[in-house]
């Protein structure tokens, strides 16, 4: 179920230039990154589309407003802790509240940055997200889904987030058909459910597979769409399994595991165990050693269903 490894961010780049060919509203927007986020390769071949906004985040979302205002499709791409935290009123004021067709795709989110450290680390940035009204919110698993959810996001009206890391991931196959609010089952289990997202789904097969070596049928669900949510899925879930582990690379508290409570807590109240950053900031080191260090490994998923499921 798993294949080569591939960088979403490259993945994005060419789908970008895929869609601009086949549609003359696309525009693209940048805050000095674009060799890092791939837009780059938009700018090459449309750079009468392409706008280099600088070191200037809050001016690039306000920029990205006034062009889907004059009936633009706009994505505007930095790192996700200057898209999120350092353009927050403007994405909130200027996108949200008017509900503008502007896709902000994120590169380089979580602790998978690697030696850029804290500053650069965005474990905050689906939480701050998650509360605008109209905001969709797609955290792809692959570089395959990463251009699924762009070509979602430039055909359905509206602001999108879409949370794309720096490092390579391993492509997984038969995932089936991508659709905004829809999630994805990889593999069915009775005991336990496990829900993640992003780099986290393949973490999670990797447990999963521990897991059945112990006699454990684990359930894996690939939460790409964290907002709209699948509520379908996850009450199933809630229904069928003895509980729910939520994975992400994203702090516990804000993220995909908030919205799973949420949507449990109201109709079928189930045990969630939290798989993520535990109200720590990020700091410089190997993306494999930040992974041990936070306890987002395979491993650490392996651990959360062992220690919980002989009390369920």
């Amino acid at each position: 179920m798993i294949s080569e490894q591939i960088y979403q961010r490259d993945v994005y780049g060419q789908t970008l230039v895929d869609l601009g060919l086949a549609d003359k509203n696309i525009v693209v927007l940048d805050a000095d990154l674009s060799s890092s986020t791939r837009t780059n390769l938009f700018a090459k071949q449309f750079p009468d589309r392409f706008f280099n906004l600088g070191v200037a985040e809050q001016n690039m979302m306000a920029t990205a407003a006034g062009l889907a205002s004059c009936g633009k499709t706009v994505f505007a791409s930095t790192f996700a802790v200057f898209a999120t935290g350092r353009a927050w009123d403007q994405v909130r004021l200027a996108i949200s509240y008017n509900n503008f067709n502007v896709k902000i795709v994120a590169t380089h989110a979580g602790i998978t940055v690697g030696p850029d450290g804290a500053s650069h680390q965005a474990l905050e940035d689906i939480a701050l997200m998650r509360v605008l009204v109209n905001m969709n919110i797609i955290v792809p698993c692959d570089g395959p889904q990463t251009a699924d959810a762009i070509r979602v996001a430039a055909s359905t009206p509206g602001p999108f987030y879409i949370r794309l890391g720096r490092s390579k991931v391993p492509t997984i196959e038969n995932k089936g058909e991508f659709k905004l609010g829809r999630a994805q089952l990889i593999c069915d289990g009775n005991d336990v459910t496990i829900i993640a997202c992003g780099m986290m789904v393949y973490e999670a097969l990797l447990a999963i597979k521990n897991l059945a070596q112990k006699g454990i049928k684990a359930r894996l669900i690939n939460m790409h769409s964290v907002r709209p949510l699948d509520n379908e899925i996850i009450l199933k879930a809630a229904r069928e399994t003895k509980f729910i582990v939520v994975c992400e690379e994203h702090n516990i508290v804000g993220g995909l595991a908030s919205g799973i409570d949420e949507v449990v807590a109201e109709s079928f109240p189930v045990k969630v165990i939290r798989v993520g950053v535990r109200n720590r900031f990020g700091q410089s080191g190997e993306p494999d050693e930040l992974l041990k260090e936070y306890n987002l490994t395979s491993s650490d998923i392996e651990k959360a269903v062992l220690s919980n499921i002989s009390s369920s």
